[in-house]
């Protein structure tokens, strides 16, 4: 699985260089790097600057879709409920117009109950992958995230290896 979002970063950043970057895909790189700040330090005046008000995500922490930047670090806050030390790293990213997708390292320690799985202590470190979606004025309307529970799971020991 690791193998694939690889490659399918390699193949995105092959079509990406291939092209001339423009001053948006610049923009929003930059502010890529912001939301990693944001996400690992839960700071909602980052998140009101980077996030529509309106922009919908979807997620295992929720049945129906939870709206703008304080809605996205309501997954932060539920994923530091078991893994209080829980961090995205940014690995790669390639932007084009209005899209960028992001390789992200996302590592924890299970210390409370997550998803009805009690503690293990064990510690995960796991590849994810997302794109993220602006709207004109800059701001991220969307954000599709390749499934990354599976790395997660096993890495805290709830399925085989």
């Amino acid at each position: 699985m690791k193998y694939l979002v690889n490659l399918c970063c390699a193949l995105l950043m092959l079509v990406a260089c291939s092209k001339q970057p423009d001053n948006n895909s610049e923009a929003h790189k930059a502010a890529m790097k912001r939301f990693e700040t944001m996400i690992n330090t839960a700071d909602s005046n980052i998140a009101k600057e980077l996030v529509a008000d309106d922009a919908p995500f979807y997620t295992p922490a929720s049945l129906t879709p939870l709206y703008g930047g304080e809605g996205y670090l309501s997954v932060v806050h539920w994923m530091r409920q078991s893994f209080p030390d829980v961090q995205w790293k940014l690995e790669e990213m390639v932007a084009e117009g209005n899209v960028v997708a992001v390789r992200w390292t996302l590592s924890g320690t299970h210390e409370s109950e997550f998803m009805g799985m009690p503690a293990t202590g064990k510690h995960f470190s796991t590849s994810v992958m997302n794109f993220y979606y602006f709207n004109d004025e800059g701001k991220i309307i969307n954000d599709i995230a390749a499934e990354g529970m599976i790395g997660i799971l096993r890495g805290i020991g709830a399925l085989d290896k």
